[in-house]
This record gives C-alpha cells, structure tokens and sequence, in this order.
C-alpha cells in the first residue's frame, strides 16, 4: 500500500466530506458517497487513509463455517496483513443480519494501527466493539457471527461497499455524514479543489451570517466570485 502524503492527509482532515461529494460531482463523480455508512458512536473524528479492502459474498454452507476462521484465506489473516493508517473497507452486501466483525477482530485491528472500519454491513458485539477504541461506521449491530450470513472470500481486490466501488489504494474520507471515496488517480486535483471549495464556502458563510441573500452569493456570481478574491489577497 502507498503511504498517504501527510500533507494530503492534513489537508483532506480538515475538507467535509459534503465538500468533497461536490468536488467530485463536478468532476463527473456521482457515486462515491458508500450508503449504510453510519457512525457507530457519536463525536467519531474525521478521518482519512487509503482503502484496505475485504469482501464477503452470500453465505454457502460448505464454507460458511466457524471452521472457515482458521483457513488460511479468513478475516483473522486478513486483518494481519492491515498496514498501519489504513482504513479497512469491508463489502458485506449490505447484510444487517450477521457481524462481519466483533470486539476481538475490532481489538486486532486497533493494535495494528488501524484508523477507522467502513462496511455496509454490521458489527457484533457492539458494547466491546466500543470499548476497543476503534472507530467505526456501519449499518448498525446483530448478533449472529458473519458465517450465519456471509462467506469470506478475499482481501484487497476491488468491492462494492455502499453500492462503491472500491479499489486497494484508493483514499477513503469519513466523517458524522459517512465515507467518501476518492480515486486514487484524482487524489491531487480532488485535494486541490476540495481546499478552494472549502475557503470560498467559508467565506460565503460569513456572508450569510452578515445578512446577505443567498441568490447571486451561492453559488457566487460574477461580482461576488471578484469579492471573494478580493478578500483573498487580503
């Protein structure tokens, strides 16, 4: 996996994924934002890393079992081969009735210095999936263990997640509105405009706050695009 620039990093912490979703719509880019990605816990941070994919497929019964965990193609491997910073994006079909990860897969992962978990599916365990300090962002909680619904198959290879698709290396972005995924070829021009975007909707939203209409302020006409660099060579 290539390290992600810390500067990148830095700057993609601080650019809302609602930014991003208009960066990248602008460029051609509607399908990015992965459905079902909610928060497990309130006030989880932004974070950013790139994409360390796992994928599961519906369940077959001759694989589909607890023996499977010990196989050497098993999440437990998987999760060992997790380089530190990385998001772990995990395809799980959008099944909410079977875990594809409890709280010692979570504890693993966090030792590693994984950075966040995003699946479409759900977690178990959820009281110890807490406690392990890794953040996390899914459809929820069952009790049944992934097997119950769910065949492992693979890990960095291309998904889907939330209806993404998702390959190794490409940078994920999550916040309280859920994981966005930019393509890691677009990564530098997404950064770029992203941090424009952001500084011009700061300062639109400090001309709303001033009691300024919005039609010709957002998006900015000609003479507000002047003001807003005006205020910039300031």
């Amino acid at each position: 996996m290539t390290p992600l620039d810390p500067s990148v990093k830095t700057a993609l912490a601080a650019i809302s994924t609602a930014t991003l979703t208009t960066v990248l719509l602008k460029k051609g880019l509607r399908n990015v934002w992965m459905r079902g990605t909610r928060p497990l816990a309130p006030g989880q941070p932004r974070i950013v890393g790139r994409a360390f994919t796992l994928r599961f497929v519906p369940a077959r019964e001759d694989l589909a079992t607890p023996e499977s965990w010990s196989s050497p193609k098993s999440t437990r491997a998987a999760i060992e081969d997790m380089p530190a910073g990385c998001i772990a994006v995990v395809d799980a079909m959008g099944v909410t009735d079977a875990g594809i990860f409890g709280d010692i897969l979570c504890a693993r992962m966090h030792k590693r210095g994984v950075a966040a978990l995003i699946t479409d599916g759900v977690v178990r365990d959820v009281a110890g999936v807490l406690g392990t300090g890794l953040p996390v962002w899914c459809q929820g909680a069952a009790a049944p263990p992934s097997v119950a619904g769910l065949t492992f198959v693979d890990w960095q290879i291309p998904v889907g997640c939330g209806g993404v698709a998702v390959f190794p290396d490409d940078v994920v972005v999550v916040d309280q509105d859920g994981a966005v995924l930019i393509p890691a070829a677009l990564l530098d021009a997404v950064v770029a405009a992203a941090a424009e975007q952001e500084a011009m909707e700061t300062w639109i939203m400090e001309q709303v706050e001033g009691g300024a209409a919005l039609p010709g302020l957002y998006p900015p006409n000609a003479e507000n695009k002047a003001r807003y660099e005006a205020s910039r060579k300031k």
